[in-house]
């Protein structure tokens, strides 16, 4: 009865828009027939099938034809999604016809059940029979004709590839245009296909975007929790959210593995939290006890400021941590431990039908470092870098960093010869690191990664003319390193698990002001756990003006100390903020000038990269001391990626290039690279329902500021839907054997 209940609830919403929809289309009839060549056999396997799947099919297209037709475009997928609610609406007669007789035979009730024994009543059976010589009558004459032997060709290939035998890995040659549908959309289901073109259509509405989070909330007051949830499901959260835990996002990885795409996880969990509480919480975790200290040699971008104090402020695409306690990092860290545990390999955390694990090692979690503690000691941090940068140009009397001047032990010798006996003097410069090519670090930088080390005590410098010891760091308060130490303390538990379960780690980038810390601790922790392998990678935001000489300086760093150097390279998240803040604050503007540049900036620094992996091929060496990830939805920039790959000769075996977009975001891009071999990831966000509406908000605010492509996505989820409904393949299941490099 339940099910006869939801498939009457299915029909009267088909029903609905069937009725608006057949008033103002005429000619949708006979288009349905042709799509419908097979009705009565349709009907027939559908009584066999899964009626709950069938149900959500039917849901989903039903709800698809709420958007009026705004270009030609539109307007045809409109008419298809037409036929099939059609379609529907004929297989769901039938089903109810088929269930009425059930319940009635099981009841004893239509005269030939016989106290239930019986199946059909006679009644019942000249009704579907009657049925089936209707929808048999408008099966209109093939109207296609056929093809010369070229067109039957390409239809021919455009048929799904059947899966090969297991143990031979499926290889598609790759359409650098990136315009070819049925690669892009071969794993998705048809209802899936639908969702995105509404998916797509909403976010191309300015109005519903810039409002979006209210509506939702409205929506929730108004549906109530359950219909709320289940609206979210099939609409942005099913699009753009794996699931609501590392096991109900299990299937989504294993899908995607299956068409050659691996995973980025990410728990897209945010807090709803108003503006005046963001700038609350910012300014009292960004200044220390001791009071927000300013001596002549001060930053300014490296200390808070109310006006900027809600770091959401003009981002879109970023998530934002604002620290709370220290109990709240401590959850943090657990929680970045399980979208370890979810991606690694050990089957022991997740038990599954299959071997080994959706990844099979190939797995990455993303971070923030903004997550695992308080930001005053990371805005401390990233001043210390800085101004010890300032010292070094003085010294040597030019810009730069220690490691572009390649001045030694003994020039610095020189520099302090005046107060060379000094006991502090001597001390700081037995601490020097340097090699045969110069000096690495000023300070023993290892020592931030130190659970033991004492900031204060580090960073100090000596005065030149008296030998006097220079704090480059404010006095901490014991309470505030120990919330340092803390913070190390759980990137390192992090870390060291990740490499225990052979899942690898991104550290997001973040604001400018705190970017010098996360990159330093990022790279110590580079040099500490990327003996063998990339482990840790960097995040690298090509908006920048000092992206290229930061890349190329953390390169040579990670040469000159023998670790493996890991690199994700983005446009960047921040742009709009940054250059308010700076503009407000008094100091120089850190975002290149227009997209141009930073298009330039990009692949002048995805080139850099590519260049030292040659090298290293070249003289024999591991050419994955080198691991690079594009992380772009600009087709420009992934073909210039391939391009320079194939003019360098670095191919997709060579897994130091890998790719990587956003869980419903060109999948036009990411699923084709997948299948041909190429190294793709998805950057894959779960979580609860009502605790991602912030992720899905900016997601929607994302994609609005990108119409170009969703423009480009549309068209070719138009394409593929036509494709499957005139093919008659509008129940299709996706099946991949694909295996990620």
């Amino acid at each position: 009865m339940a099910l006869l209940r939801s498939l009457s609830a299915q029909r009267t919403t088909i029903n609905l828009v069937y009725s608006r929809n057949t008033s103002t289309n005429g000619g949708t009839a006979a288009a349905a027939a042709v799509a419908n060549g097979n009705g009565l056999r349709r009907a027939q396997a559908l009584h066999t099938t899964n009626n709950n799947n069938n149900s959500k099919n039917n849901n989903t297209n039903a709800n698809s034809d709420g958007y009026a037709a705004t270009d030609s475009e539109t307007a045809n997928i409109l008419s298809t999604l037409r036929q099939v609610l059609q379609k529907q609406h004929q297989q769901l007669q039938w089903q109810n016809l088929v269930l009425s007789s059930v319940v009635a035979g099981n009841a004893g009730i239509g005269g030939g059940g016989g106290g239930g024994g019986g199946f059909y009543s006679h009644s019942t059976t000249r009704s579907l029979h009657s049925a089936a010589r209707n929808q048999q009558a408008q099966v209109a004459p093939a109207e296609i004709a056929v093809d010369d032997e070229a067109k039957q060709r390409k239809r021919e290939a455009l048929k799904p590839v059947e899966p090969k035998p297991a143990g031979t890995p499926q290889r598609d040659p790759l359409d650098v245009s990136f315009n070819d549908p049925l690669a892009a959309f071969k794993s998705k289901t048809t209802w899936e296909l639908v969702r995105a073109y509404v998916v797509y259509m909403i976010c191309s509405s300015e109005k519903l975007v810039e409002h979006n989070m209210k509506l939702m909330k409205v929506a929730k007051q108004i549906l109530g929790q359950r219909l709320f949830t289940s609206l979210m499901k099939a609409t942005f959260y099913g699009h753009f959210v794996a699931g609501e835990d590392q096991i109900k996002i299990i299937p989504t990885l294993e899908r995607l593995r299956s068409f050659g795409v691996k995973p980025i996880l990410d728990y897209s969990v945010e807090e709803d939290i108003s503006q005046e509480e963001a700038e609350k919480r910012e300014v009292e975790s960004s200044v220390s006890s001791a009071g927000d200290v300013k001596d002549d040699g001060t930053m300014p971008q490296y200390h808070v400021d109310k006006s900027f104090a809600d770091r959401r402020y003009k981002v879109s695409s970023a998530r934002t941590y604002f620290y709370l306690n220290e109990a709240t990092c401590e959850r943090n860290m657990e929680t970045f431990i399980k979208c370890l545990e979810a991606v690694s390999v050990d089957d022991a955390k997740v038990p599954r039908a299959v071997a080994l694990g959706a990844t099979f090692g190939t797995g990455i979690t993303a971070i923030k470092l903004t997550a695992l503690g308080r930001p005053q000691l990371l805005l401390q941090l990233s001043e210390v870098i800085m101004r010890t940068r300032k010292y070094m140009e003085d010294l040597v009397g030019g810009q730069g960093n220690v490691l572009t001047h390649h001045k030694t032990i003994k020039d610095l010798e020189k520099y302090y010869a005046s107060v060379g006996d000094n006991k502090d003097v001597q001390e700081f410069l037995k601490n020097v690191t340097s090699d045969k090519e110069g000096i690495l670090h000023l300070f023993p930088w290892s020592g931030i990664v130190d659970e033991n080390s004492q900031l204060s005590d580090t960073f100090r410098v000596p005065d030149p003319q008296t030998g006097q010891m220079r704090r480059l760091i404010s006095q901490i308060p014991p309470k505030e390193e120990e919330m340092f130490r803390n913070m190390i303390r759980r990137l390192n538990t992090i870390v060291k698990t990740a490499a225990e379960l052979d899942v690898r780690i991104m550290i997001d980038a973040e604001q400018t002001y705190f970017q010098p810390a996360i990159s330093r601790i990022t790279l110590e922790m580079m040099r500490k756990y990327n003996k063998e392998k990339a482990i840790v990678f960097n995040t690298y935001q090509c908006y920048l003006r000092e992206s290229f000489r930061e890349v190329g300086t953390d390169l040579e760093q990670a040469k000159r100390q023998n670790f493996y150097f890991g690199a994700k390279l983005v446009r960047g998240a921040y742009m709009e903020q940054e250059r308010a803040r700076a503009q407000a604050l008094g100091y120089s503007d850190p975002v290149n000038p227009n997209y141009e540049a930073t298009t330039e900036m990009y692949h002048k620094t995805l080139t850099e990269c590519l260049r030292r992996i040659k090298l290293f091929k070249d003289s024999g060496e591991d050419a994955k001391k080198i691991g690079i990830m594009v992380a772009s939805h600009n087709e420009d920039t992934v073909r210039f990626a391939i391009e320079k790959m194939k003019e360098i000769g670095i191919s997709p075996e060579d897994k130091v290039i890998c790719f990587g977009q956003l869980l419903g975001m060109c999948d036009y891009i990411t699923f084709p690279l997948g299948q041909a071999g190429y190294s793709a990831y998805k950057y894959i966000p779960y979580g609860p329902v009502e605790e991602v509406l912030p992720y899905l908000s900016r997601r929607a605010q994302e994609n609005k500021g990108v119409l170009k492509k969703i423009q480009k996505e549309k068209r070719l989820l138009a394409a593929e839907i036509r494709r499957r409904a005139f093919r008659g393949q509008l129940f299709y299941k996706p099946k991949g054997n694909y295996v990620p490099i």
